[in-house]
């Protein structure tokens, strides 16, 4: 018998109460991701990273014949690297030809790169990082080009070669992401949702490539079940002199109960298993202050995601040419990889997210014969073997207690009142992997204008 229908089986018989607190006896951890995880090589991460430096500037707009400096070999190699990796890896060019607007100081083509690891279903789980860089400062001064009061990377006159090395911006998520790629192919799992790694050019520019991948995605109605995006996540002292190499921040876009709040949940409740050592502290914002990053384009399309970042910046160093690979610490840009594939994995392998909403938008939740149960509703996931509900209580912001029930699309809760709870439901697969969870959303309700008598 399946690992997990045992657990089942236990909960479900074994355990007198309707609750199951969070604390419970939860399923082993699976030895392939186990696996996968130790595959991380910081000796690689170091050895990507020196390489992405050595092309001098990866500016999305410099560039693009040498074979040896600026973004459009580093494209190439990085194309070569995934190919390298392994041949169940399918690389391809994102191409976009982008016209002239903003930072984008003239027509040019924005290039992502990107390796798909098929998977037996369409859904995609993405693992990102951008590698393209910005010197501005230097970019200025090399061309003599006069300060403006806008934005100074509007201005045409900058020179786009000078050296914008760009280790750790984003040097890092670009490495982690090629990593990935070799040990999820080399794995040799076969995953039920087809992850996609990918490197983003015009990230500077204004997230310009992967707006450009996540709006031809929602317009094509793809599939994607979650976005793992890395941005500055190699360094372990910040500028302020605080060293943390045992944390990392995951920002995520609410409302409280939207699918990327969701996964950042998950990518907690998941790194505990697998990488007990590191800490991961969720932040209640789609990113740092006035700042983002790509994976606000997918959330613009209405996908869920979330962005990596270090636990203390040296923010001196960023956009400039002292961002080199003396400033990184490759057992920490582990780490985080490892994080990253614990998450990305376990998502890959779960079952879809259970639909909780009717076609109308409907929660599927209701308060039964008495007024004062939980009845929960939610359309079957396939290749699920049973469910998991959460809830909590209606003021706090993470599940409090779950409980297992079996292969069923329905559940009663007596005396749980849906007023003073928050619910939620999760796919079990036949391996013990678990989705994401699927929030019942109070819908706000709609108000109108008081009309007065003159």
């Amino acid at each position: 018998m399946h690992r997990t229908l045992r657990i089942l089986s236990a909960l479900l018989f074994a355990l007198p109460a309707t609750t199951v607190a969070q604390g419970a006896p939860r399923p082993d951890a699976d030895p392939r991701i186990e696996k996968l995880v130790a595959a991380v090589s910081p000796e690689r991460l170091r050895a990507i990273v020196s390489k992405l430096e050595s092309f001098g500037t990866r500016s999305t707009l410099s560039d693009t014949v040498s074979a040896a400096r600026g973004i459009g070999a580093a494209r190439r190699w990085i194309y070569e690297e995934f190919t390298r990796s392994s041949p169940r890896l399918r690389v391809e060019f994102d191409r976009h030809h982008v016209a002239q607007q903003g930072r984008i100081t003239r027509d040019v083509d924005v290039v992502n790169v990107m390796a798909i690891l098929p998977g037996r279903s369409p859904r995609r789980v993405y693992i990102s990082g951008h590698y393209d860089t910005v010197n501005l400062r230097a970019a200025m001064a090399a061309a003599r080009a006069p300060a403006t009061a806008g934005d100074p990377q509007q201005n045409r006159a900058i020179d786009y070669n000078v050296d914008a090395p760009g280790a750790n911006d984003d040097g890092s998520g670009t490495a982690l992401t090629m990593e990935l790629a070799r040990v999820f192919a080399e794995s040799g799992i076969e995953f039920d949702a087809t992850l996609v790694f990918i490197a983003w050019a015009g990230e500077e520019q204004g997230l310009i490539g992967s707006m450009a991948h996540a709006t031809s995605l929602a317009d094509a109605k793809g599939i994607v079940e979650a976005t793992f995006n890395n941005d500055i996540v190699g360094s372990s002292l910040g500028g302020n002199g605080i060293l943390d190499g045992e944390s990392v921040k995951v920002y995520s876009l609410g409302p409280e109960d939207s699918m990327s709040r969701s996964l950042a949940r998950y990518i907690v409740r998941i790194a505990s298993t697998y990488v007990p050592s590191h800490t991961i502290r969720l932040m209640a914002r789609e990113d740092r202050f006035a700042r983002g990053s790509d994976h606000s384009s997918f959330t613009a399309n209405g996908f869920p995601a979330v962005v990596f970042r270090e636990a203390n910046e040296n923010y001196r160093r960023q956009h400039s040419g002292d961002d080199k690979i003396e400033g990184m610490d490759f057992a920490y840009l582990a780490q985080n990889a490892r994080v990253n594939a614990a998450g990305a994995a376990s998502v890959a392998l779960a079952p879809t997210a259970p639909v909780v909403a009717g076609e109308r938008g409907q929660p599927l939740i209701g308060r039964g014969k008495s007024g004062y149960d939980a009845d929960l509703r939610w359309s079957a996931s396939p290749g699920a073997v049973g469910y998991r509900i959460y809830w909590r209580d209606a003021w706090a912001n993470d599940w409090q207690r779950s409980q297992v029930v079996g292969n069923v699309t329905q559940f009663a809760m007596p005396n749980v009142s849906i007023d003073d709870y928050v619910f939620g439901v999760a796919a079990i697969g036949a391996d013990g992997n678990e989705s994401l969870v699927s929030a019942f959303v109070s819908p706000n309700r709609p108000m109108s204008r008081v009309k007065l008598s003159q």
